[in-house]
């Protein structure tokens, strides 16, 4: 199989997005392994594919798949380059959308700057729509991990987030501890693990092993859900200037029950065509 794509970043978290309206895609989790591969494919942390709505009323319909294949519910950077690619292709003249994700509607906005501006939905905290097995709702949960005790707050931004703040982000065991919270039985899904450190009430620094791919540059769910978390400890203020790995996104969420809003950037890399090889058949 032989298709069109488009290699995108949104502060430095890579993306190939497909047109899959106008070219016929199926891929496996074989297809999705090879082309997310830095030596052997494309390269990418996750694979974007642009659908038809499923309802007339609504835009479009994005998928989000990981580079090990898995299929996940939402992505704040991706939808941001998303929303830069169906314009920047002319599927879409308007700079305000609804589209579709297996987490739920998002609503991104093209700015006159470039950047773009998403409605991330409205955060969750039961554990039941996380998934988090817990007796009750708490702000923070004590989770052993590699013998450790980690103090966990937990957040759906359409997606499952594990969040914990820590004194030094350079020194954060993200590498060892991240993909054993990932996969810990409390998250039957799996989880994004978030570690933030707190330079002041407007500021956070963060990194994020995510579900399925690893550390990644920047997470834009896991941005959102770290702030969250920050303000409902009230230990940040409602807009906060997040520093990622690959660069700066800016939260804003006015508390209980109200949207989070991300901005930030969605950038075209390059341009090219791929031809699947037999062996992912």
């Amino acid at each position: 199989m032989k298709f069109q794509f488009t290699k995108m970043q949104g502060s430095g978290n890579d993306f190939i997005v497909i047109d899959a309206i106008h070219q016929n895609i199926h891929l496996s989790e074989q297809d999705c392994q090879w082309l997310a591969d830095r030596h052997f494919g494309v390269g990418c942390d996750q694979i974007l594919l642009v659908e038809k709505a499923l309802h007339q009323e609504h835009d479009f319909r994005y998928r989000i798949l990981n580079a090990d294949g898995s299929e996940v519910e939402n992505c704040g950077n991706g939808a941001r380059c998303f929303a830069r690619f169906v314009f920047d292709k002319q599927l879409t003249h308007k700079h305000q959308l609804v589209v579709e994700t297996a987490g739920g509607l998002i609503s991104p906005t093209l700015l006159d700057d470039g950047r773009v501006t998403v409605n991330m939905g409205i955060p969750k905290f039961h554990p039941v729509e996380i998934p988090f097995i817990a007796e009750s709702e708490s702000l923070i949960y004590p989770v052993e991990v590699n013998g450790h005790v980690s103090k966990l707050s937990v957040v759906s931004m359409g997606n499952p987030h594990a969040v914990q703040v820590v004194e030094d982000i350079q020194l954060a065991p993200v590498l060892t501890d991240g993909p054993v919270i990932e996969h810990h039985p409390r998250f039957p899904q799996r989880v994004n693990a978030g570690f933030m450190q707190i330079i002041n009430k407007h500021h956070i620094q963060l990194r994020v092993y995510e579900r399925g791919a690893g550390e990644t540059l920047a997470c834009g769910t896991g941005a959102c859900a770290a702030v969250v978390s920050g303000i409902r400890q009230h230990l940040l203020d409602g807009q906060v200037n997040v520093t990622t790995r690959g660069g700066v996104l800016t939260i804003q969420w006015a508390g209980e029950g109200s949207p989070v809003l991300m901005t930030g950037d969605a950038v075209t890399v390059f341009e090219g065509s791929v031809t699947l090889p037999e062996h992912t058949r």
